[in-house]
């Protein structure tokens, strides 16, 4: 499966532009880790736009019902519906590779820098900084949805520090973001 087929599967399954905006956010923290390690990027990023497209419309199955119609259905490889099910911990599946350890170390984390944007007066993403992002992840209140022991538990098993996974994230959201509007490209 290629990320167009995915990016349209993950359109016709899942209706909330919330939630369609999530799984961009992943899937542009999974491409950064993809290149900063030298891994195939379009598999890092099937897996993001993937992670979540029965959610909305199976939220008891998922994230079986979204694998097992995706092994039934396409052709989509083994070590990605693995890390879509570990991605869960409720499933029990064990996180053994990379791409699936990356994919459970991203997810709720997009979660809380997109929260992080929705409060500013700009919601720009390019206008978030590590220090404000580390104070909203100490304040358990503000996007309480977020599990903050998922994020922590995430980085160790990728064997990156806290701070430098949050920065890693947040520059491949404001990456995805583009340039400011006005930006002159360098030459």
């Amino acid at each position: 499966m290629n990320r167009e087929q995915a990016h349209a599967l993950m359109l016709e399954h899942t209706p909330s532009a919330s939630l369609q905006r999530h799984m961009l956010n992943v899937e542009a923290a999974m491409r950064w880790y993809a290149r900063h390690w030298g891994e195939d990027e379009q598999t890092y990023a099937v897996t993001g736009l993937l992670h979540d497209f029965d959610y909305e419309l199976h939220p008891q199955e998922h994230p079986t019902w979204g694998v097992t119609y995706l092994r039934e259905y396409t052709d989509t490889p083994p070590d990605v519906l693995d890390a879509i099910m570990g991605h869960a911990t409720y499933t029990g599946t064990p996180r053994t590779t990379r791409l699936a350890k990356t994919l459970f170390a991203v997810d709720e984390l997009t979660g809380l820098i997109q929260a992080a944007v929705l409060v500013r007066p700009d919601r720009d993403v390019r206008a978030v900084e590590l220090g404000s992002l580390r104070k909203r992840f100490k304040n358990r209140a503000f996007a309480a949805g977020v599990n903050r022991d998922e994020v922590i538990q995430g980085a160790g098993e990728l064997g990156v520090e806290l701070d430098t996974h949050m920065q890693n994230v947040l520059n491949a959201m404001q990456e995805a973001a583009g340039p400011v509007a006005g930006d002159t490209p360098p030459t």
